[in-house]
């Protein structure tokens, strides 16, 4: 048959060059595609044999060869799957993204009412085009199962293409006598493409888990002891059942490129509206990235054992980003809009559920291994906690999870808020937290003394993002949270604190002396504090510094003043012990009015000691050294 010389569709003389040159930003996409393509084909004949077996005869041995001729300067990729007459070839190869394969899948839906269960992968057109960004000319020889001519193709990817019957020799290159060989002959600046290693890198990487056998070769026949260079099936979207924890362990290791074990597992199928396998691993140590300003994921996507892409943006909450593993949805295109997945509807649902599974295998490992969940949580709390500030529609999962150190058993194991809510006092209608950056200083602050003495418990959060999500989660169960470091609580109503410590006096008198004391104080630092009052906080320490009522709270305000230069000042709230020796000791000299001078020194002094112990720097150093001295001196003296 003589020759036809055709032009490409409109469409196509528009994105050809779109397509060769700038689609992809990695060339090796181009092999994924054929291998697509060529998986398709396959997968298209299984499904047709079923109503008509005499398509594959006794050949229902579906593979793939990849062949690479250093001499001929070109790459095959052969496939013996339903193959193409003329018609197809000119509709398929002659329009982008044009295949019989949303035909197919039209076809089945109609029939059936279900979805596709074929996993059918190719838009053949965008596809097949890639094949001109590594070569200059490319040749197509096929024949479609249960026709008897075989068709050959050729283009150079600018003017158009040429169709005719092959001739005996060109036929030869098919597999079985049926299906698809596509020739490239390979650029210059492609060279690496004619190098067995980099064809075999580009198969692992993208397609070694394609449910076809793809064989790497020089051309020799297949006689049946070769073996696939790719993993055939999937270890994903294997039944959990059919999985050992031996070969968990080596895919994470193969992910991760460690030498440890996953912590937790997570393998599962998600059928419904969407569909997608997931095997997703929580690693046991942090990796070095985990907080890079980015927050990137390391989670794989796959798209019908197809490798896509491990920077897919959205896919998985920042929050989430240390979990390894992959994704493989059965819903997302392999086509023109790859690129561009994160603006997928598809993502957001895949994004919820994973993170719905991740938080439930949370909760059930915290309730059946303890340890092995209090390990997690040193390791990744931090981020996961991430999560109340920024996913709402998971909040109470995350707080379900969420676990903190508190004055209960004085910090010696991890609680969580229905374990700290279980064991709040009658009448306790909120719940008491503490913020700073170092546990056991927060242990010992003087602002949960009185919380301490009446067996109140206080939750010690100590992660910056802790100070940001309280921001916008402001209760439990309907119990809000308090900072204990700031406003006015009233602790009396709990019962009175305890009276054994010995730096107090039995029933210390609320005394005019005391209240001159006061009156001192407030008015020598009166430019320093907003307020100067008697605390319940207090049962061991002479002061504390506290938050006003409407006053940011001490802690974030240092956050912000370091992460979003907010300058700010705010006057704190200067509360004293009445019972403490130093307090009655400077309120005798106050009622004496002897000396005013070292009573303005005492106030400095106090002032200062609850900055250093609230972890705030001296504003005058020099200042507090001169009345440091001065009362040392007159202390050694007496």
């Amino acid at each position: 048959m003589t020759a036809e010389k055709m032009s490409f569709g409109a469409d196509v003389s528009r994105l050809l060059d779109i397509v060769a040159h700038a689609l992809y930003s990695n060339r090796d996409v181009f092999l994924r595609e054929f291998i697509s393509n060529a998986s398709d084909a396959c997968d298209r004949l299984r499904y047709e044999s079923i109503a008509t077996p005499s398509l594959t005869g006794d050949d229902n041995h579906f593979r793939i060869r990849i062949l690479n001729d250093t001499k001929a300067r070109t790459v095959s990729i052969i496939d013996n799957g339903i193959g193409m007459n003329r018609d197809d070839l000119v509709e398929n190869l002659g329009t982008i993204a044009k295949s019989g394969t949303a035909a197919l899948m039209e076809k089945i839906g109609n029939a059936s009412g279900q979805k596709d269960k074929l996993s059918l992968i190719g838009q053949f057109g965008v596809g097949f085009y890639a094949g001109f960004m590594v070569a200059d000319r490319i040749t197509l020889v096929s024949r479609r199962a249960g026709d008897d001519t075989v068709w050959y193709w050729e283009s150079d990817g600018k003017t158009g293409f040429t169709v005719r019957e092959a001739s005996k020799k060109e036929a030869k290159q098919l597999m079985d006598g049926r299906g698809t060989a596509i020739t490239l002959s390979i650029n210059d600046d492609a060279s690496d493409y004619l190098i067995s290693d980099k064809l075999l890198q580009v198969i692992k990487t993208y397609s070694d888990h394609i449910n076809v056998p793809i064989y790497l070769g020089d051309g020799t026949e297949d006689d049946g002891k070769e073996e696939p260079v790719n993993k055939v099936k999937a270890l994903w979207v294997r039944s959990k059942d059919d999985v050992t924890p031996e070969q968990y362990k080596e895919f994470y290791n193969n992910l991760s490129f460690g030498i440890d074990e996953p912590l937790m597992t997570s393998h599962w199928r998600a059928e419904g509206k969407i569909e997608f396998s997931a095997l997703l691993f929580t690693p046991m140590l942090r990796p070095m990235d985990l907080y890079d300003p980015t927050r990137k994921h390391a989670v794989r996507l796959y798209v019908k054992r197809v490798f896509i892409t491990d920077d897919c943006e959205g896919l998985v909450y920042p929050w989430l980003r240390f979990m390894r593993g992959v994704i493989d949805s059965e819903d997302l295109p392999l086509n023109i809009s790859r690129e561009m997945l994160q603006h997928n509807p598809v993502i957001d649902k895949i994004r919820n559920n994973v993170a719905k599974r991740i938080l439930n295998d949370l909760d059930k490992l915290a309730k059946d291994d303890p340890v092995a969940y209090a390990s997690f949580w040193g390791q990744f709390g931090a981020v996961l906690k991430e999560g109340l500030y920024d996913a709402f529609e998971h909040r109470e999962a995350l707080l379900k999870v969420a676990r903190f150190y508190s004055t209960h058993k004085d910090g010696a194991e991890l609680v969580s808020l229905a374990d700290y809510e279980s064991r709040m006092k009658d009448g306790q209608d909120r719940i008491y937290y503490i913020s700073g950056e170092n546990l056991e200083t927060l242990k010992n602050s003087p602002q949960i003394e009185g919380f301490k003495a009446r067996g109140i418990e206080v939750l010690f959060f100590t992660d910056t993002i802790d100070d940001f999500w309280l921001q916008t989660v402001l209760d439990y169960k309907t119990k809000p949270f308090q900072s204990a470091t700031k406003g006015t609580i009233d602790l009396d109503r709990f019962g009175a604190e305890d009276k054994d410590s010995d730096a107090k006096e039995e029933n210390p008198p609320q005394s005019d002396a005391l209240e001159k004391l006061k009156a001192i104080i407030v008015t020598t630092l009166d430019e320093e504090v907003s307020e100067v009052r008697f605390s319940a906080r207090l049962t061991d320490s002479p002061v504390c510094l506290v938050a006003a009522d409407h006053e940011i709270d001490l802690r974030m305000e240092r956050v912000l003043r370091i992460h979003q230069k907010y300058e700010g000042n705010s006057k704190r709230v200067l509360e004293i012990n009445p019972g403490h020796k130093l307090i009655l000791r400077l309120a005798a000299i106050a009622a004496s009015e002897t000396d005013p001078a070292r009573l303005a020194d005492a106030a400095w002094l106090l002032l200062d000691q609850a900055r250093i112990v609230q972890g705030e720097p001296v504003p005058d150093p020099t200042g507090f050294a001169r009345r440091m001295s001065g009362f040392l001196e007159r202390s050694l003296a007496a």
